[in-house]
């Protein structure tokens, strides 16, 4: 049954994995993109299949359960582009040509990324072939809702507002986050693929992705919080 709201689908879904003890550090997974047992099963079948294997730049979160997704595209030889908080420092680049593979597991951990990632400016970002967001709650036919900041939609219609192109994007979650559907926004970023430790689900026909900023969407504090957003709205 589809939830009323995404705050209502957010909230079973920390509930739930809470409650089925497949949540992982850290904890509680609620109020964050919520680490799962399984998180790593979901990198290795996430590279299994063409939309990652064949991209040599991708977009991923910073989140605790795509870290096994960092690590797993260092190994096929994929540069790594990791936004900063808000963007206000570009992006963090880790390029596995510069990263020894025994270090790859620490070069994409949060708290050692810093000794291996070379620094992006937003407006030095090269064009990317995929990107791989975190999720609170998905449904079969390709929306997602995070934690509620819309930082990674943000970061999204930023970049085609920089005369980026859209490219593919996926997301690796638990069964448990896989609902039947909730309300959904101009500004949302559909996915085109999903993936669980044991499946692999292609979005046959997601939704047209954003064109770029939706400023109707956005008050004084959201611009406050990410400062590109004042620059840009300038310029346009």
């Amino acid at each position: 049954m589809p939830f009323d709201t995404k705050e209502a689908a957010r909230q079973h879904v920390w509930d739930r994995l809470e409650e089925d003890g497949v949540a992982r550090f850290p904890f509680p997974p609620h109020g964050r993109i919520p680490n799962f047992d399984g998180a790593k099963a979901c990198a290795a079948r996430l590279f299994d299949h063409p939309l990652l294997a064949e991209s040599r730049r991708i977009k991923v979160n910073p989140d605790a359960p795509q870290r096994y997704v960092r690590i797993a595209a260092l190994r096929w030889g994929i540069t790594v582009y990791v936004p900063t908080p808000r963007l206000r420092g570009g992006f963090k680049r880790l390029d596995p040509a510069r990263i020894p593979e025994d270090q790859h597991a620490k070069a994409a951990s949060l708290s050692n990324m810093d000794a291996w990632a070379e620094p992006v400016k937003l407006d030095e970002l090269p064009q990317l072939d995929a990107i791989v967001t975190g999720s609170v709650a998905v449904t079969r036919d390709g929306q997602r809702c995070g934690k509620g900041e819309g930082y990674s939609d943000l970061e999204f219609a930023i970049l085609r507002t920089l005369g980026h192109e859209p490219v593919p994007v996926a997301t690796t979650v638990h069964p448990l986050q896989l609902v039947d559907g909730f309300p959904t926004d101009a500004h949302d970023v559909p996915l085109h693929l999903v993936v669980t430790p044991d499946s692999t689900l292609s979005v046959e026909h997601p939704s047209p992705p954003p064109s770029g900023i939706d400023w109707s969407a956005l008050d004084d504090a959201d611009l406050e919080a990410m400062p590109i957003l004042q620059t840009l709205r300038r310029g346009a």
